[in-house]
C-alpha cells in the first residue's frame, strides 16, 4: 500500500485518529501511519515522524473534502428541522433528536 497518499497529518495523535474515524465512518478506507514515531523526531525528518492518515489515490479528493468538513464544519449551515418521531424542532447541526433519539432523514 505504498502508493497511498497522505490526506492529513498533525502532531496530535488524537486529532489524527479523529480524522481517520471520520473517513472510515463515511466509507472511505483509510490507514493510520507513524502513530508511534514521535520519539524519532530530530533523528528522522519531521515529515517521516508526524502521525497521518493515508488513503488510496482514487479516494483522495473525497477524503480531503471530508477532512475539511470535519475540521471546519459544513460549508453551508443546515436548516432547522422537525423530528419525524416526536415533532420537536431542532437546530440544523443536530443529526439526532435530543428528545426521542430519532435520526434526521434528509
Amino acid at each position: 500500500m505504498s502508493d497511498w497518499v497522505r490526506v492529513f497529518a498533525h502532531s496530535n495523535a488524537l486529532m489524527v485518529s479523529h480524522v481517520h474515524n471520520v473517513l472510515e465512518s463515511a466509507g472511505v478506507p483509510a490507514e493510520l501511519r507513524n502513530m508511534t514515531l514521535g520519539g524519532g523526531a530530530g533523528e528522522l525528518p519531521l515529515g517521516d515522524c508526524e502521525p497521518g492518515v493515508w488513503v488510496a489515490p482514487h479516494n483522495a479528493a473525497r477524503a480531503e473534502s471530508l477532512v475539511q468538513e470535519a475540521l471546519e464544519g459544513p460549508l453551508e449551515a443546515r436548516p432547522e428541522w422537525r423530528c419525524p418521531g416526536c415533532g420537536e424542532r431542532l437546530e440544523g447541526v443536530f443529526e439526532t433528536c435530543w428528545a426521542c433519539g430519532t435520526h434526521r432523514r434528509d
